[in-house]
């Protein structure tokens, strides 16, 4: 019997801090998203950008201080939504890449849920939560 595919979908999640990734990884569960793949480290998580299949990615802009954009340039090239976590607000994320969804930490599981839906609905580029 094959597993059954939540009805979220799956994510890719990317962040350096271990505890904050296990956070968001338990709130994607709680709301019924599988983790597809995950990473703390821009070299590995630029592999897994490559060949994971997930529905939507959420990026941590800053993974141990190193600027996220390699990893969004090649989910972007694979025709991939993506949400940019930051606790640097707007103006932490790469220039490229402001008008994209991006939501501050600390966030609320109820945040990350809408922007998800949003995202995944193609209505989350003029919000910022």
């Amino acid at each position: 019997m094959a597993p059954v595919k939540p009805p979220g979908g799956s994510v890719f999640l990317v962040e350096d801090e271990v505890m904050i990734r296990m956070m968001v990884a338990d709130m994607l569960e709680e709301l019924g998203y599988s983790i597809a793949a995950e990473s703390g480290d821009i070299d590995h998580a630029l592999k897994l950008a490559q060949t994971a299949n997930f529905d939507i990615a959420i990026l941590d802009v800053n993974v141990n201080g190193k600027l996220i954009s390699p990893v969004a340039e090649v989910i972007e090239g694979r025709n991939r939504p993506f949400i940019f976590a930051t606790g640097y607000g707007m103006q932490g994320l790469p220039p490229e890449y402001r008008n994209r969804p991006a939501l501050q930490k600390p966030f609320q599981m109820e945040n990350l849920a809408v922007m998800i839906e949003s995202t995944l609905n193609g209505t989350a580029a003029a919000e910022r939560t």
